[in-house]
């Protein structure tokens, strides 16, 4: 929890608020890969692609 607050200061400190909607994205799309690997999701989660 500690590296969130201090990713979160940086943010605040630098002003690269931008890097925020990359990192979720990267998170919502490793999630994906994650609920794919074997699971009755994948063939709704490729339809999506």
């Amino acid at each position: 929890m500690s590296f969130l607050a201090e990713f979160w200061d940086f943010l605040k400190v630098r002003k690269k608020f931008w890097l925020l909607p990359v990192l979720v994205m990267m998170l919502v799309f490793g999630g994906l890969v994650v609920l794919s690997q074997g699971s009755a999701v994948a063939p709704f989660i490729y339809t999506i692609f």
